[in-house]
């Protein structure tokens, strides 16, 4: 068996935000109070975590996830990256250094802001004080492997920076991060009907650097998974208005939301 879990569900504001609070949210429902974004993945053999959340801490905690064979990043942004620091009480855990996995510009980003928490391949950081992190740097359209988990990168077009989405064992589950459009080598590292699909809803009209409703449904229907997930969603996305307005198979997330696979 296959369990995800959504760890957080919002947007870099999260809801509430300190500027618009609730915005078009019930305050009443507690699955409008969203954490910042990051996914976990466990298989039977690896676990295997997607961004470094700012909230970290506190969803690794919530879901008692204290150990990791690796973290993929999708993009450079403070919401999806800035929670790094919390990786050194994994490595204080395992005193061992953990993988983490990333496209050559998302890399260059975690050296330039990050560069104490990085460890030489073979060497241990002392994880008392720091984080013992190995660079990894990933090839968008080439597949690479945590334990026996098949794992290919797929580029994200339309973002303000570079970004990446995941395709886990030819398309089983397909992790889609901040984007406009799938770039179309993407789709044909998507080999079988998947299984999951997890996509970001940052604002149901869209953005400039973010797909809306419309385009996040017709990117959906197009890959047709068994279930999708619609995640990243800022305080214009009120859950059940959200929830009416998509098919049965497609739900928005909600943070500590898991699916059994």
């Amino acid at each position: 068996m296959t369990r995800v879990i959504i760890l957080g569900s919002g947007a870099a504001p999260g809801v509430p935000s300190l500027c618009c609070g609730w915005g078009a949210c019930n305050p009443s429902n507690p699955k409008n109070f969203r954490s910042r974004t990051a996914v976990y993945i466990e298989y039977p053999q690896a676990k295997i975590l997607i961004d470094t959340s700012p909230d970290l801490r506190l969803q690794l905690i919530e879901n008692e996830i204290k150990h990791l064979d690796g973290v993929l990043y999708t993009h450079a942004h403070a919401d999806h990256l800035h929670g790094i620091d919390e990786l050194r009480e994994i490595n204080r855990i395992s005193r061992d250094n953990l993988d983490i996995y990333a496209s050559p510009e998302t890399l260059n980003y975690i050296k330039e802001r990050f560069s104490y928490l990085l460890a030489t391949p073979g060497v241990v950081n002392d994880c008392i004080t720091k984080a013992s992190l190995i660079p990894n740097s990933v090839e968008h359209n080439t597949p690479f492997y945590i334990k026996d988990v098949k794992i290919t990168p797929i580029r994200l077009l339309g973002h303000n920076l570079p970004t990446t989405g995941y395709v886990f064992n030819d398309g089983e589950i397909v992790h889609i991060a901040d984007f406009r459009a799938i770039e179309e080598l993407g789709y044909e590292q998507i080999k079988k009907r998947p299984k999951l699909v997890i996509m970001p809803l940052t604002t149901p009209i869209g953005q400039r650097f973010h797909a809306g409703l419309d385009d996040v449904l017709k990117y959906i229907k197009r890959l047709n998974p068994k279930k999708a997930v619609l995640n990243h969603m800022a305080s214009e996305c009120d859950y059940d208005q959200i929830n009416q307005q998509t098919p049965e198979n497609i739900v928005p997330a909600y943070d500590n939301m898991t699916i059994e696979l």
